[in-house]
């Protein structure tokens, strides 16, 4: 591959590599993709109470009493996933071994991504697009990169 393009948001995962052979137009070919789990559904869904007993752990006769729940639950999470995404941005990179590659992340994980990659990775990012492109065409996804 001459570089590797790579499309994320917290629930989807899609890297491409670039090739392109004199006289024609760069070609993109889907080398890694998959959908997290994690990032999909309610947190009511993933993180429930014991059979609607919540406000019965640990008071005195039944009475309403905290059980120590964590209320950052949605930001570790998140940070969770970001540490997974660029984990598997530099397999992907060592894998394919591509000399440049290029990343496209939504603004509000972005820089979060790009900060938990190693100097390396970071050294061979050719260009960074704060934009959600995982739903996009290829010929569409070629068009921020050009």
């Amino acid at each position: 591959m001459d570089r590797i393009i790579i499309a994320v948001d917290l629930g989807h995962f899609k890297a491409y590599g670039v090739t392109q052979k004199p006289l024609e137009s760069p070609h993109l070919e889907l080398i890694e993709s998959y959908d997290s789990t994690e990032a999909h559904g309610k947190l009511s869904e993933k993180y429930s109470d014991a059979n609607g007993k919540f406000g019965l752990m640990g008071g005195k006769d039944g009475t309403a009493a905290g059980n120590g729940e964590t209320h950052n639950i949605e930001h570790e999470s998140e940070k969770k996933m970001i540490k997974c995404i660029a984990g598997d941005i530099e397999k992907i990179l060592l894998k394919e071994n591509g000399t440049e590659w290029y990343l496209a992340a939504p603004a509000g994980i972005n820089s979060r991504i790009v900060q938990k990659l190693s100097s390396g990775a970071k050294a061979r990012l050719a260009k960074n697009v704060s934009a959600n492109l995982t739903k996009k065409k290829k010929a569409e996804i070629l068009s921020f990169f050009e």
